[in-house]
């Protein structure tokens, strides 16, 4: 599988990269530094350069051309402002959805976040824009007729992966190390049976393959 991941310098992106390498994928990790080019070869990764916000239609779609499946991945990242979390979290989101149609994709995998809610509170602050740009991305992802996975974890941690997590429509506030989410990413790609799924995710008990096996929708 070739699998075109945007936001392609992240933490959770390149932990997906070496991932997939190690099952015998192909990670093409769309970054916008040319300079974190080595972190993703380092990772097993394939750089590209192309920076969402920026890219017309069609080099977006040049981008992920020839991929299975594209990932979500990126975003305005913290210390951003209320702007950024519209152009990159919601507006990035749907430049990657235009660019997996263009491109004849139909798996869409989305990292999003507990809480994601076009109509979240919080007014103006940062943080209540960035749930509602990331809840508009979702809503845009399941009305795009694409295969879409939405993953919404909770607050996120650099702890070693534990294998086991817990997930559902509501799980309840929790933590997740990103080792653990871009496992969740990677078993996510390769179900189809998770195709127009949304879930939340934390640590748990319970094994990745197991928790998302209760998530699989007929085929």
């Amino acid at each position: 599988m070739l699998v075109a991941i945007a936001g392609g310098h992240g933490q959770i992106a390149l932990r997906l990269a070496r991932l997939l390498h190690e099952r015998g994928d192909r990670a093409r990790s769309l970054i916008r530094n040319p300079a974190h080019a080595g972190d993703v070869e380092a990772a097993g990764g394939e750089p590209v350069v192309c920076d969402l916000e920026q890219a017309g239609d069609d080099e977006a779609a040049e981008a992920v051309a020839g991929a299975d499946a594209v990932v979500f991945a990126a975003g305005a990242g913290p210390g951003s402002g209320p702007e950024r979390k519209w152009t990159m979290d919601h507006g990035g989101a749907v430049k990657l959805i235009t660019a997996a149609r263009a491109a004849g994709i139909d798996r869409y995998v989305m990292v999003s976040s507990r809480g994601a809610d076009p109509d979240a509170p919080g007014g103006d602050d940062t943080f209540g824009v960035y749930l509602r740009a990331k809840g508009q991305a979702d809503a845009d992802l399941r009305e795009s007729g694409l295969a879409y996975t939405i993953v919404r974890p909770g607050h996120l941690t650099d702890d070693p992966a534990t294998g086991r997590v817990r997930v559902g429509e509501d799980t309840g506030d929790g933590q997740v190390s990103r080792d653990d989410v871009a496992a969740v990413l990677a078993a996510a790609l390769h179900d189809p049976a998770l195709a127009g799924v949304t879930f939340e995710l934390v640590a748990g008990d319970t094994p990745v393959e197991q928790a998302l096996a209760a998530l699989r929708r007929p085929l």
